[in-house]
């Protein structure tokens, strides 16, 4: 378990982020990207492997008004598609247990949030195979799916109330299910 000292150093050692959100030129069109639901990103139908890259393309990545994923610079504006959810929750580091307990979740892009009213935890049910679908809202527009490793340990820390999973984080509750 980490210290709450860990945790801040965990949210507040990163780089800042491009602002994409003053960002607005218009669409220069459609690139060959796909992010797949496993969380590779696949340019021209090969993946690609280099990280830096993978994490350089999800900081200028965002999700507008009409559904669609975009990558942003100043002066470009390309639609690239994405299967499920563009990032993965792939870590997450627990500070203290009970109704104050703090919850740092990390993306498949090394990029560390505090589970909380800023960056809730939702959880859906898949209509066809009633498995739970549970993501985290990120900034841009983004969500970020809980792999299933890290959603079952999240299981572990609930509690049980009324039928129902209940986490605590960040001072918020966050539903996971029923009983």
């Amino acid at each position: 378990m980490a210290t709450l000292a860990d945790i801040e150093s965990l949210l507040s050692n990163q780089r800042g982020s491009p602002p994409i959100e003053n960002w607005h030129p218009d669409l220069s069109g459609d690139i060959d990207i796909v992010i797949r639901s496993d969380g590779r990103w696949i340019h021209e139908g090969g993946e690609i492997k280099r990280h830096k890259l993978v994490k350089l393309f999800a900081s200028i990545l965002r999700r507008e008004n009409d559904g669609e994923y975009y990558l942003v610079t100043p002066i470009e504006k390309w639609r690239v598609t994405v299967e499920d959810l563009p990032l993965q929750i792939v870590d997450f580091e627990l500070s203290s247990s009970g109704a104050a307990q703090r919850i740092a979740v990390k993306t498949n892009v090394d990029t560390w949030l505090e589970l909380g009213k800023d960056h809730p935890l939702q959880v859906e049910t898949d209509a066809l195979t009633q498995e739970p679908k549970p993501r985290v809202l990120l900034n841009h527009g983004l969500s970020a799916r809980v792999n299933r490793a890290c959603f079952y340990k999240l299981v572990e820390l609930a509690e049980c109330r009324d039928d129902q999973m209940i986490l605590h984080a960040g001072g918020e509750e966050f539903v996971l299910g029923k009983t």
